[in-house]
């Protein structure tokens, strides 16, 4: 009898030793799928985003000079028209993560900073020029710098800035809702991303 006994408890032990292996198996198989995964659908976000926008100004450069103590002066000036794309791109290929299997948590450590270009076209109108004072190098330079200060400012207040972070936004919510559905917990900047809290730039 004792040996019946001892032998059903051996046969049970050995039954739940094998699915209790079997279950650690299947969960470990389960976290490994599970992070190549998120792993893809980040290396599927690493992409390059460009939101384009067109700008135009109008201005009136002028520069004067004085001569012979204030008695006589030289006065050039023009009518600038600027026709400019701007673009603004991010790339995701630089987004760093890290992904930590035993807290099932992603977290995002580095987002790219925004690369702005200006191709701007200028022409110029009405030119007035005097022979003592003439359109050279210098003017093109000032009135290049002008133009690029106003348009770097225009463009950051408009809605082409906020529309790119928007689609970044948008990029990176995608890893969100993947490890959201799986389970798992997506971190930036220290605080865990949820639908209350957002990525926030």
């Amino acid at each position: 009898m004792r040996k019946i006994l001892f032998g059903a408890a051996l046969a049970l032990v050995i039954v739940f030793g094998v699915r209790y292996c079997e279950h650690t198996k299947d969960e470990s198989e389960q976290l490994r799928a599970n992070t190549a995964l998120i792993e893809k659908q980040i290396k599927n976000v690493g992409k390059l985003i460009v939101t384009e926008g067109n700008y135009a100004q109008v201005f009136t450069y002028e520069d004067s000079k004085k001569f012979y103590v204030d008695v006589l002066s030289a006065t050039k000036k023009a009518l600038v028209v600027v026709n400019a794309e701007a673009t603004i791109a991010y790339d995701l290929s630089k987004v760093a993560t890290e992904i930590d299997e035993l807290t099932k948590t992603v977290r995002i450590t580095y987002i790219p900073e925004p690369e702005l270009k200006i191709n701007p076209n200028i022409e110029y109108y009405d030119v007035q020029q005097d022979y003592l004072n003439q359109f050279n190098a210098r003017d093109y330079n000032i009135i290049k710098s002008r133009v690029q200060k106003g348009l770097e400012k225009e463009v950051k207040n408009s809605t082409l800035y906020s529309n790119a972070q928007n689609r970044l936004i948008s990029e990176l919510s995608k890893i969100y809702f993947l490890t959201n559905s799986l389970g798992w917990t997506l971190e930036y900047n220290g605080n865990a991303v949820t639908d209350s809290a957002p990525i926030k730039l």
